[in-house]
């Protein structure tokens, strides 16, 4: 697998002060929005555990995060921490490990991502949507990390 993207889109302050905090207390309260959770993962400097919302994409079977902004710091720590990471919703705790997804496999699970949250994620995706071709889900599959979530920890 080719290395990572630089691409990052940083939140705004909006985001990064108001929805994430509220979407967060939503979840830690068992309230998710269409699939969301609590995804905490160990910081790669300090070890700190760190907390961010994400959207829960199940599709064929399997389940999968999605990174709309790029190569966030949460896609970095969950590499850093060999693919180890928590999802929370309420007081449901989930160990689960990741692999990434080469870009060649993205574009189905990218149309499917859209295809759910384009209203809240489009804005990141250059364009591309749902219904876009193969070829431009390929071309911009580089920007956005795909993980495909293991079984539940026993």
């Amino acid at each position: 697998m080719a290395e990572p993207s630089t691409h990052y889109r940083k939140p705004g302050t909006v985001t990064r002060r108001l929805m994430n905090p509220f979407l967060v207390l939503a979840m830690r309260m068992g309230i998710s929005v269409w699939g969301s959770r609590v995804l905490e993962v160990r910081g790669r400097t300090t070890g700190t555990p760190r907390r961010t919302p994400v959207n829960l994409l199940k599709y064929e079977g399997h389940e999968y995060l999605v990174s709309p902004r790029g190569n966030t710091q949460w896609t970095r720590n969950v590499r850093a921490d060999n693919g180890r990471l928590i999802l929370e919703l309420g007081r449901h705790r989930e160990e689960r490990t990741v692999q990434e997804l080469p870009d060649e496999e993205k574009p189905p699970v990218l149309r499917a991502y859209l295809r759910r949250w384009k209203m809240e994620v489009g804005v990141f995706f250059e364009g591309v949507s749902a219904d876009s071709s193969d070829e431009d889900l390929l071309r911009i599959a580089p920007k956005h990390p795909v993980f495909v979530l293991s079984e539940t920890k026993g």
